[in-house]
């Protein structure tokens, strides 16, 4: 499969992940708890393994390492500074703040993070097809607990349940348009650079906006179960780069 496609699938079904944001319609709120809490927490495991693991190391192999760390500190900079300034929140959790009104705000910040990561995720696939598996899966692993979140916060904003799915789709489209303007511009430019940036994007999200919202539980046990799910999300994207070679 040539790397056009690999990058065009991989958008189609990121933008499809944003359907599984209808599941949280015949779910409890208990029940959505216990499931998204350790998702989250997997989805940090499986963003930092990616960065550490796979781009971060690639990167040290076509530049110079004072190059690729700039760049991976300027990715975690740059997603700072959409929280700073766009007051960008993903809502993991449906708490009371998550219920105020702020949709469109949550679809522009979503609409934004996914159009950089679709741009930074098809970088990787251009360098290395494996890769950029890697990097999506990582990706992925993220998309499917911000999405059950965001489309709660949707609900509860007051939104019907078409328009929610149909805005949350869009919001996840700008993914596949980062990743075809990323495509497009490998004829002009070397976007290699791309993935160091992303491996600094990973790490913020990561660390900054995943592992806070599952390091708050005061029972030892959902602790463990939360610390347990990051471990995997950590040696599943070791794994990845160990069958890939």
């Amino acid at each position: 499969m040539t790397t056009f496609l690999w990058i065009l699938g991989g958008g189609i079904l990121m933008t499809a992940i944003a359907l599984v944001g209808s599941v949280t319609l015949v779910l409890s709120q208990s029940t959505l708890q216990r499931l998204l809490l350790p998702l989250v927490a997997f989805a940090a495991g499986s963003l930092i393994g990616g960065a550490l693991f796979h781009m971060i190391p690639a990167s040290l192999e076509s530049m110079p390492a004072a190059h690729s760390l700039l760049l991976v500190a300027l990715g975690f900079l740059v997603f700072f500074a959409l929280e700073q300034f766009l007051h960008w929140h993903h809502c993991h959790r449906e708490s009371t703040e998550c219920k105020e009104a702020m949709t469109y705000l949550i679809l522009i910040g979503d609409g934004l993070h996914n159009f950089l990561g679709g741009l930074s995720i098809a970088s990787v696939f251009l360098v290395d097809i494996r890769l950029g598996i890697a990097a999506w899966l990582a990706a992925a692993a993220h998309e499917v607990p911000q999405e059950l979140g965001d489309f709660g916060v949707l609900i509860h904003g007051g939104w019907n349940k078409r328009k929610a799915l149909l805005f949350n789709v869009l919001s996840g489209s700008t993914f596949l348009v980062g990743g075809m303007i990323a495509y497009a511009l490998s004829f002009k430019l070397d976007v290699s650079w791309l993935i160091p940036f992303a491996a600094g994007n990973f790490l913020y999200i990561g660390a900054s906006d995943l592992v806070p919202e599952v390091n708050k539980a005061r029972s030892s046990a959902v602790n463990l179960i939360h610390f347990s799910a990051f471990a995997a999300g950590l040696g599943f994207l070791w794994a990845v780069r160990a069958i890939g070679g």
